[in-house]
């Protein structure tokens, strides 16, 4: 993992606002020249702190209604048991984020459907057919708030 400075943390703060932005916008706002800033927003790739560049598209918009977040719990606490599901979970395209998590449930779940026939669907036909799972507990957004958001990045140490 790479130090990350002042510069760093300002070229992936615009690119989480706009991924959009030109190297020359990046660099004007950053104060720095094009070629280094090339560099670094290179580098950061590389490292793998910049993972990728993708739209962040309005759920509703696309017909995309119903946020389900779902809870598991898992029959054998093993590194395997948890790898195979973590695995299945992540093959199924309407799941956008899978936590391994502390508490009652072992994993949550965010899913995002069309609408509450789909979720049925999702569930019967994927979900509950998934050989780790012992319990599955499922809560409905009301309303979503904020997704999407970007990180709060720490600030480099004043050295």
């Amino acid at each position: 993992m790479p130090k990350l400075d002042e510069y760093d943390i300002a070229i992936l703060d615009l690119l989480q606002a706009n991924a959009r932005a030109t190297n020359v916008e990046i660099a004007e706002k950053v104060n720095l020249s094009q070629s280094p800033c090339l560099r670094r927003i290179r580098l950061l790739e590389e490292a793998g702190l910049i993972r990728g560049y993708r739209a962040e598209l309005d759920r509703q918009a696309v017909g995309l209604e119903l946020t389900v977040f779902v809870s598991f719990r898992v029959i054998r606490h093993s590194r395997d048991t948890a790898q195979e599901f973590q695995d299945a979970l992540a093959r199924i395209p309407e799941v956008v984020a899978i936590h391994m998590i502390s508490g009652e449930a072992d994993f949550l779940a965010e899913l995002v459907v069309e609408n509450l026939a789909a979720y049925e669907h999702l569930l019967t036909e994927k979900l509950l057919v998934l050989q780790q799972v012992t319990d599955i507990r499922s809560s409905f957004a009301i309303r979503s708030v904020k997704t999407g958001g970007a990180l709060k990045l720490p600030r480099p140490a004043a050295g």
